[in-house]
């Protein structure tokens, strides 16, 4: 039976004229990579802007989704365009994240950048160790915000650098984080059962045998 969404009833607390929760303080307690999505507009003019709101949402087709402000110029050129890049920013490039983030109107004049044959958008060849080339599949407006459905054309990544991490409004390393030391883990209850004996594992990503 296909998928139906159904709109939730209103809160009693929101009916009765309550403040809406301020949001931010919980997303930035969510840390996450650092992204800079670029597109070019009719005129090759390169646009874009550093983004953190974006997810993976199917393997196949390979697609992801990314939230802009619904105000933003950038997304005006995607949605007319249809393709953008989503260029992850590996750890030394915090500069280009606020630089993108401020909308200075020569942001590109400011960084190293290249668009490939068949490329989305700018490749931000100094900044970036991965980049996604997207085509736009669907769009939904939600609020002060639209959420772009992409499908994701080509990947490219680089092996020698690291993430940038934004969390609780700061940056950090990625390097930093993984040089932490792991927690042992921790043995396996039924590890000395036979293996006919023991619970078959949870299914979701890994296949369960009966």
């Amino acid at each position: 039976m296909p998928h139906r969404s159904v709109p939730h009833p209103t809160a009693p607390d929101e009916s009765a004229g309550s403040r809406p929760a301020d949001l931010r303080p919980f997303m930035a307690a969510f840390p996450t990579g650092v992204s800079v999505v670029t597109t070019l507009d009719s005129d090759s003019v390169p646009h874009g802007l550093t983004c953190t709101s974006l997810a993976s949402v199917a393997l196949e087709p390979a697609t992801l989704v990314v939230c802009i402000r619904a105000a933003s110029p950038t997304l005006a050129v995607l949605l007319a365009e249809g393709h953008f890049a989503l260029n992850l920013l590996h750890e030394r490039a915090r500069g280009t994240s606020d630089l993108f983030a401020s909308g200075a109107p020569d942001r590109f004049d400011r960084v190293e950048w290249r668009l490939p044959l068949g490329a989305g958008g700018p490749h931000l060849t100094a900044d970036a160790h991965a980049v996604a080339d997207c085509a736009v599949v669907r769009t939904v407006g939600f609020g002060d915000h639209t959420a772009v459905f992409a499908e994701v054309r080509r990947v490219t990544v680089r092996e020698d650098r690291d993430p940038l991490l934004y969390g609780l409004r700061r940056y950090a390393p990625w390097s930093a984080a993984a040089a932490a030391p792991q927690p042992a883990a921790p043995a396996a209850p039924h590890r000395d059962l036979p293996a006919a004996l023991r619970p078959a594992a949870p299914e979701g990503g890994t296949r369960v045998v009966r």
